[in-house]
């Protein structure tokens, strides 16, 4: 009993240290605008009593930064999931369609890649399966900021690309889809029980570029758990040790992505008003030719720049959805 107690009182004090860092994660940037704003407010003052050009550009620059950050900010309040706060972890899968399809998956790689650096996030590469001509087959990506996974959950999915293939000799133009999955990074903290007996763990050479290595040491990694069917592999180490590290962090989040839904599924049928809570066959259109558009099928948004998203921006998407759907990311209420 005084085991349990002491364990609970620790499970406790961290609950309040996560809380107490939440809320200073809310409460100083808010503070750091409201001075800003009112330090703005005085200069304006100041100017209409004494003009100075020099000084008013000074302002007028202040202003629009600020319009930036305000709308950064209101879009973090729409953050209120209970994994919004943490990493992510990218799966993308190339659907059929061969290399077409391969190479689209590469670019939806590049796509959050791009989207990460614009917001000074981290990506580490987990696994990576080449595709034989080009692109590849499936990659999982951990993307570390500040609610990376609450921007980036609504980029689950399917994504669908039209364009005239460079791979078709013909100049035809083909339809591509490739399935994009988002997990919240699980810390240490979160008790996830995984079994020994549990798992099945294979080894195979890995495969892709690697030099030497490659198809001479069987040290990439492939864990099956048993009583969920949940498959992971990760081959992007050279030891077999931290490959099979890489694969257990992958599968200890699907685990709970898992439990999170299910959750998630039993209180949908409680709550009247939100049903269906599913998505569609695809969520986004990226069109190349005949025209130029990217469509978001959830929210009706649409950017003809399709580069400009494909360079990673994409946050009009991920604001639309969010304002939309809010929290829940129900798609029908």
């Amino acid at each position: 009993m005084a085991d349990a107690a002491f364990w609970g009182n620790q499970e406790t004090a961290r609950g309040v240290v996560q809380r107490v860092k939440g809320l200073k994660g809310w409460v100083e940037p808010f503070g750091k605008l409201a001075a800003r704003v009112r330090s703005a407010r005085e200069l304006d003052e100041m100017l209409t009593a004494e003009p100075d050009t020099a000084m008013e550009a000074e302002l007028d620059a202040e202003v629009r930064s600020l319009e930036t950050d305000v709308r950064a900010f209101e879009l973090r309040t729409l953050l209120r999931g209970p994994d919004d706060w943490r990493n992510a972890q990218i799966e993308i899968a190339a659907g059929a369609g061969g290399t077409e399809a391969m190479d689209w998956a590469e670019m939806l790689m590049r796509m959050y890649t791009r989207w990460a650096e614009r917001h000074g996030y981290h990506v580490d590469i987990l696994d990576l399966s080449e595709g034989e001509e080009a692109g590849i087959k499936g990659a999982v990506l951990e993307i570390s900021g500040q609610s990376a996974f609450g921007f980036l959950r609504p980029e689950t999915g399917v994504h669908r690309l039209v364009r005239i293939s460079p791979f078709d000799s013909n100049a035809r133009r083909h339809t591509s889809f490739a399935s994009v999955f988002v997990y919240p990074v699980v810390d240490e903290e979160i008790n996830i029980e995984i079994r020994d007996e549990d798992i099945r763990m294979d080894v195979f050479r890995a495969s892709g570029a690697g030099g030497q290595h490659v198809n001479k040491t069987s040290s990439a990694v492939r864990l099956t758990h048993i009583p969920s069917g949940i498959v992971v592999s990760s081959q992007q180490e050279r030891s077999q040790f931290k490959n099979k590290a890489t694969a257990m962090k992958q599968l200890k989040n699907k685990l709970y992505q898992r439990e999170a839904d299910k959750q998630a599924a039993a209180k949908a049928k409680l709550d009247a008003t939100k049903q269906d809570v599913t998505f569609g066959s695809q969520i986004r259109s990226y069109v190349f030719q005949p025209y130029t558009m990217v469509n978001d099928h959830r929210t009706e948004l649409k950017i003809p720049d399709v580069q400009r998203v494909m360079d990673g921006d994409i946050d009009e998407f991920i604001e639309a959805y969010l304002k939309r759907f809010g929290a829940g990311g129900a798609e029908a209420a």
